[in-house]
Formats: structure tokens, sequence, C-alpha cells
């Protein structure tokens, strides 16, 4: 019963995807909406410890995928925004938030100082999810500010939390020491296994398909977990590895993406169904006078005070800075900080989690709805739309693809013009490269030696599951040593790829010598349509 229950719930999660990026309404909400719905009609779920362990692994991997879909080249020249906003701006909204909460609401001042903390962070997936579902790309590389720094945010959050959980608590670790060490080793450590595991991927060669995958989710865990061992901030260490090895090409990059699109959709369907299944509806009901407060102080008051104040120094634009103000929306990250607390031996006299979890949906809410509208009255929309993207990227995400052939000495095709090459089918020649740099073909360029050229086009998708035939040349078969020419294929029989062990793939022509333990790929046709000879 429990695994159709599972089946049905990512059924409903799959058409609430559609839904969040039809209407551009955060994915946070509907599927923690759908986990209250679920609890209402009598789901009993208060296993705190399970969410904690399952909110540490989702928040790694949407941590680290963040990370690594981050184009660097399009966020490098707001970087230093976004680094204030997601480190100085997250303690001095926490901060503030936490005042507000003490001196207003009356909470005890730690108490408020650790709620604020908690929610100090803005949410990644709800940003991004919106920019995204309503193509809101904004000037002055605002858009990439605010998705880096809801990014990279979630750590300091993260320290923070700590510091003050460690201070109710009454622990004896020195709170400088704590924090130093926190974002110290973070730092330091990501930085450390970016570098290791980059330069192992660009030298490994994993055959089976989806092992490059596996060694990413490997190297994932490791990363977190050394970090957190010598007293660092994982989270952080994970975003770090993750702009490192998404901003460089290797092989297997493709593997990465596919797997990873789909288990962090996953973890975070799981995630925030488990965050909507955790609450109860009285407790989400009492708690909402006071987290529709602090929710509206944050978004009116708290967030452009620390925009505005930290952003002085680098001029930005007025409309600019109220849509960096509006665009701190909380989510998960703050509700499974939430959630530790709950599981720590701090005792905390308000109801942290139902606080927090209202503060979360009703940011999404208001804020994320406002979004659109807003950024239409400030005129902040940039009408061009210009995306950077890498040729990867369109191998890995849409449906055209790129083939490279080396012209070799004594080529026919030495001198001549792009112009002259008489594609006759729906190609492109995108680039050439020379010499390890990039030549932009025109019609008049000339093809010399040694170049690489790149050819794009429209990938085939093969909706008859054609069979292609693969196997291993043995010692002593037949075909060992022997041109394909001279091979007596059938005729429904073309060996279309030839790898060779430790080296590139071969595309197999006349006068390529088959060897031992070359590994041939054939197309076999069943039916082979028979068309009259033209003589």
């Amino acid at each position: 019963m429990q695994y159709l229950f599972i089946g049905v719930i990512f059924i409903l999660a799959l058409f609430a995807i559609r839904f969040s990026n039809k209407h551009g309404i955060p994915a946070l909400l509907l599927f923690i909406a759908l986990g209250m719905i679920f609890g209402l009609l009598g789901l009993e779920f208060e296993d705190f410890e399970f969410a904690d362990n399952f909110a540490t692994i989702a928040l790694m991997v949407i941590m680290f995928y963040g990370g690594f879909g981050t184009n660097w080249n399009m966020a490098k020249p707001v970087a230093k925004e976004a680094i204030v906003l997601s480190s100085l701006g997250v303690v001095a909204t926490a901060l503030v938030t936490g005042l507000f909460c003490h001196y207003i609401l009356g909470f005890e001042l730690l108490e408020g100082m650790l709620i604020g903390s908690i929610v100090g962070s803005t949410d990644y997936a709800s940003v991004s999810n919106i920019l995204r579902s309503k193509n809101l790309n904004f000037k002055y590389n605002t858009a990439p500010l605010l998705e880096l720094e809801s990014g990279s945010n979630d750590p300091t959050a993260y320290t923070m939390t700590m510091v003050f959980l460690s201070i109710i608590v009454g622990s004896e670790v020195s709170i400088p020491i704590l924090i130093l060490s926190q974002v110290a080793l973070g730092i330091v450590m990501g930085f450390a296994f970016a570098f290791v595991i980059g330069k192992l991927l660009r030298n490994l060669r994993l055959e089976a398909d989806g092992l490059y995958a596996v060694f990413m989710a490997s190297a994932m865990l490791i990363t977190y977990a050394s970090t957190s061992l010598l007293g660092g901030n994982g989270y952080l260490a994970l975003y770090i590895l993750g702009i490192y090895l998404g901003n460089i090409e290797f092989r297997g990059k493709r593997d990465i993406v596919f797997f990873f699109d789909g288990f962090t959709e996953i973890m975070q369907i799981g995630l925030f169904f488990i965050l909507g299944l955790l609450s109860n509806f009285k407790g989400f009901i009492e708690t909402f006078p006071v987290a529709l407060a602090i929710m509206l102080f944050m978004a009116i008051i708290a967030r452009p005070l620390s925009v505005y104040g930290l952003m002085l120094p680098f001029r930005l634009k007025r409309n600019q800075l109220n849509m960096i103000s509006l665009a701190g929306i909380r989510g998960a990250a703050a509700i499974a900080f939430a959630i530790m607390a709950v599981n720590s031996n701090a005792v905390i006299s308000v109801d942290i989690y139902h606080i927090v979890f209202g503060i979360c949906v009703l940011s999404s809410l208001v804020q994320g709805s406002l979004m659109p509208p807003a950024s239409k009255r400030w005129d902040i929309l940039d009408p061009s739309d210009t995306v950077l993207k890498t040729f990867n990227y369109y191998q890995s995400k849409a449906e055209i693809g790129f083939l490279q052939t080396r012209i070799r000495p004594g080529s026919s095709l030495i001198g001549t013009q792009i112009k002259d090459l008489n594609l006759t089918f729906d190609f492109i020649v995108a680039k050439i490269e020379r010499n390890r740099k990039t030549v932009v073909p025109r019609g008049h360029t000339v093809i010399q030696e040694n170049d690489l050229i790149i050819i794009g086009g429209e990938i085939h998708f093969d909706e008859s599951g054609q069979d292609l035939i693969e196997f291993t040349i043995p010692r002593g078969h037949k075909w060992e040593n022997q041109y394909i020419k001279d091979l007596e294929l059938p005729p429904n029989r073309l060996i279309i790829m030839v790898q060779r062990k430790d080296s590139d793939i071969i595309v197999p022509i006349g006068d390529t010598l088959v060897l031992e333990d070359d590994k041939v790929i054939m197309i076999k046709v069943e039916h082979e349509i028979e068309f009259p000879r033209v003589d």
C-alpha cells in the first residue's frame, strides 16, 4: 500500500511541476500544499529525525546542482554584489528580523535571533523557478545576481543558526572559532575537492553509461562529509564544488546533467512534501499571525534595508534594488533549518517549526506572485533576453548536436572556403578550432590543415527503437587486421562507429583498419527498402 501511496504522490507532483512552470507559482508552495492536504486526510507524520536526515541530503543535492548550473561567465560581473548579499546580507537581515521578533513580538532575544537566522537566506529553487517560468530576464545582470545570491546564501544562514543554537544550548564552543572554522574550512575544502575531482574528471574514462553520475554523486557525498567532520560548512564546500565543475568541460557531463536534472527534482518533491506533511493545520493557523507579521516585516523593512544599505557602494539602479529586495523569497532551506532546531537539545518556548513554515509559505505566495507584475511596473525587464550557454549545454539540454572532424594532411578540403562546402543537408559549420583558438566561420573562411571543424544540426531520436549491434573484436577474429572495405558484410548491415581502446571514436571509412579489442557498432535492418538503381 505504501508503494502505491508513493507512486500517487510523485504523479501528482509531476502535475504540480507542470502547473508551477506554466503559472510561475513556486513549486515549494504546491508541494507543501500537497503534503498538508494528505495530512488533513488523516496521514500522520511526525518523524522530525527522519525529516532532518532527508532534508540534509536534499539540500546537499540542491546546493551542489545549483552551483553546477551557474554560468560563471554570466555571474562574474555581479559576483561581488552577490557575495556581499549572500554573506553580509543574510547576517543583516537575520539580526534586524531577530530584533523585531524580540522588541515588537515579545520573543526571548536568543529565540528571536534564532528565527531571524533560520529565515535569513533566500530560496534558490523558488527564485530560479519564477525567473525561468515567467521568462524574467532583468536588466543590469540582475537575474544572474539573484540566482548566484540565492544559490550561495544558505551556508551563511546555516552557520548563524548553528551559532545561536550553540548559545541557547549553552555550548562551551568559542563562537568566533565556530564561525571561522565553518566559513574558512568550507571555502578551503570546497576548492581543494574541486581541484582534485576536476583533475580526475578530465583524465577519467568510464565506459559504462551512468558511471559519471555515480562518480559525481560519490564526490558530492565525500566533499560534504569530509568538510563537516573537520568542522567546516559542508553546504558551502558543495556549492563551490558545483560551480567549479559546472564551468569546466569534461567527458560524461551530459550523463551528469541528465541524472541530476531528475534526481534534484525527486529530492525537491520529497523534501517539500515531507515539510508539508510535518505541519498540522492547527499549528499553522495558531502561528499564522506571527508568521505573517515576520514575513511582512522582512519583505518591507529588513530585506530592503539590507539590500539598499549594502549595495550603496555598488551604485545599483533604484529599480534594480527594488527587484532584489522583492526577490528575497524564503523557502525550503529555512524550513530544513527549523527542523534542525526542533531536533536539537535547545529548549525553545515557541512553535518554531510552524512559525518558519508559515513565513516561507506566505513569502512564496506573496513575493513570488508579485515579481512578474512588479518587474513590468519598475521597467526592469530586458527584452533582449540574453543568456550565456555553452556548446555542451545545448548538447545536454536541447535537441541539437555537434559533430567534429579533423582536417588531416593531404585532405582535399584544405584551401576550400566554407561557402564552397555545399552542405546539402540542414547542417551548419558552427565553429573552427585552429591552434587551440576558436575561429568564427564565415563564408570566405579558408579551411587549413589540422583544423577541427565542428558541425551542428538537429539530433536524431529513433522512435522505432532500431537495434544496434555492438561487439568487441577478439584475438583471432576473421575481421582482425582487415580493412572495412574488404569485409563481406550483408547488404542490410553497416558499420557506423568504431571505438578503439583508450582512444577516441573513429568514424569508419573503407580504409579503416579493424584491430583487436576494437568495439564495432553496426546497424542492422530487418526489412531493407529496395530502391531502383539509376545507371
